[in-house]
This record gives C-alpha cells, sequence and structure tokens, in this order.
C-alpha cells in the first residue's frame, strides 16, 4: 500500500512543483533548472560513486565490515535515478542523500531496525596476497535440481544458433 501512495504522490507532488516554480520563473527557465540539476547531480554521483567504490576496496581489503560503503553505493545510486528523474522533489531528496551526514543517519536508522545472524568470509577474505579464495571442498552441499536426458530421442524443435544437432 505504501509503495501505491508512493507512486501517486510523488508525480502529484512534482506537477504542483512545476506549476508553481513555472508560474514564478516562466517555462525555458523551469526547464533549465531542471537540465541543470541533472548535470550537476550526476557530475556528484560520479564523484561520491567513485570514492565510495575506493572505500568498499579498502574494506574488503582489510577484512572490515563492508555494510557502510554497500549502503553508501546503494543510496549514491538512489540519488543517482533521482536526479536523473526531471523534477523539484525527487531533485531535493537526491541531493540530499549525496549529503554524507543525511545517508549516515540513514544507514544508522536501518541499522537499527535489521539483525544480522550471521556475516562469514572465505579463506584469505582481506589477505590480498592469498589471491582468490579457493572453493572448499567436502562438507559443501549444492542443492539443484535436474533431469536425465535420453540421447535416443530425438528433438522436437528445428536447430538454432543455440543449440547443437
Amino acid at each position: 500500500m505504501w509503495l501505491f501512495l508512493l507512486f501517486v504522490a510523488v508525480p502529484l507532488i512534482e506537477i504542483a512543483l512545476f506549476i508553481q516554480v513555472g508560474g514564478l520563473i516562466g517555462l525555458w527557465p523551469t526547464l533549465l533548472v531542471v537540465v541543470v540539476t541533472a548535470l550537476i547531480g550526476t557530475t556528484m554521483v560520479r564523484a561520491q560513486g567513485a570514492e565510495t567504490m575506493n572505500r568498499l576496496r579498502t574494506s574488503f581489503r582489510s577484512g572490515r565490515d563492508p555494510s557502510q560503503p554497500l549502503a553508501d553505493g546503494a543510496m549514491i545510486l538512489a540519488a543517482g535515478v533521482l536526479l536523473l528523474t526531471p523534477g523539484f522533489f525527487t531533485d531535493a531528496l537526491g541531493f540530499a542523500l549525496l549529503i554524507p551526514a543525511v545517508r549516515r543517519a540513514a544507514f544508522d536508522f536501518l541499522k537499527s531496525r535489521v539483525k544480522v545472524q550471521s556475516f562469514a568470509a572465505g579463506p584469505g577474505f582481506g589477505d590480498p596476497r592469498s589471491g582468490p579464495a579457493e572453493p572448499q571442498r567436502g562438507g559443501d552441499v549444492i542443492d539443484g535440481e535436474f533431469y536425465e536426458v535420453d540421447p535416443s530421442k530425438k528433438p522436437t524443435h528445428g536447430a538454432s544458433g543455440w543449440t547443437r544437432h
């Protein structure tokens, strides 16, 4: 129900804001503001996204908890989507998500509501000298379904680029 209300409320808010701002400054300046905020937002998202990726790599290399940089990355991605969506309300939300203090507050709020049961890493996690982790053998079980193909049966369809006959 909340998602439905969101999809109805946001466009209505945007339309109302476009009418109000357009009435105050005119059509072309309003459109120019929308394009300029998208360009500025894209530049900021790119810069903060690169910085967050570096922090994520560092946390993986050092074996620290990557949840903060991962959450920052997700919020920066959401900010980019909001900033590319035309409108003043979505731009305000997008620019707010680009403020590190706002992202931190949102992360702390979500962290207080989510309980992590366990966190595990494979061998060599955090040690760049160990190379890629080798898959463990023996105790791992991979659940799956299968069916046997009878090689004597002829296919019921013609050959395509995806099959060999």
